[in-house]
């Protein structure tokens, strides 16, 4: 049985809690959606702090990011959102946060993706069973253009249907999952292993 509205809706609310609480979500930053259907999407609002959501601070969207619901405006970045709804049909929640980690380590990776190898907790990942493999996570350069940013990140959707997330440089992570638990799930994952790279890195600049 599919979740009603109600129930996502909630699911988005708690999810915002959750990453407001640990810092991941700070402010108005950041957006969650989660499917409503084959063909729309129930988004946060924008501008609306992720700690502190509401029933009436999420809408329905279609999947080209125009809002079902007159009065209120979606997430500029909608269409990141949309985008990966049609992309896979699988996928039924989408999260968006803006951690010091995914920002801090999205400008001193210089190169176009960051290759997480060895790590146990890759397992976390959808589609990954051993720590003997590589998670690429491909990082584009952020563009106040949402469509043209949508437009360079779909050609390695494409070409990587493996792909659990991307980082937008100095700005923030994009993941998602069948349900929102395991969106949640990749988000730590992810934010683990962005702080071991740190702490990697650091030390080898010593």
């Amino acid at each position: 049985m599919n979740p009603t509205r109600e129930q996502l809706a909630q699911q988005i609310i708690e999810a915002g809690r959750f990453l407001y609480g640990r810092g991941w979500s700070p402010a108005t930053s950041s957006n969650y959606s989660a499917r409503l259907s084959a063909s729309e999407a129930l988004l946060t609002v924008s501008g609306k702090h992720k700690g502190e959501l509401g029933p009436d601070d999420v809408l329905a969207t279609d999947m080209q990011g125009r809002s079902l619901e007159p009065g209120k405006k979606p997430s500029a970045e909608t269409l990141l959102h949309t985008q990966l709804y049609s992309w896979k049909p699988e996928i039924g929640a989408v999260l968006h946060t803006h951690s010091v980690n995914a920002t801090v380590l999205s400008r001193l990776c210089l190169a176009d993706s960051l290759v997480f190898a060895d790590y146990e907790l890759q397992k976390a990942f959808s589609g990954v069973t051993t720590h003997e493999s590589q998670v690429e996570v491909p990082i584009f350069d952020n563009d106040q253009d949402i469509a043209r940013l949508a437009a360079k990140v779909q050609p390695w959707l494409e070409a990587h249907p493996e792909c659990v997330g991307y980082l937008i440089r100095g700005h923030g992570l994009y993941t998602w999952g069948a349900r929102m638990s395991d969106a949640l799930r990749q988000i730590e994952a992810f934010e683990f292993l962005f702080e071991c790279e740190l702490k990697v890195r650091a030390l080898h600049t010593r």
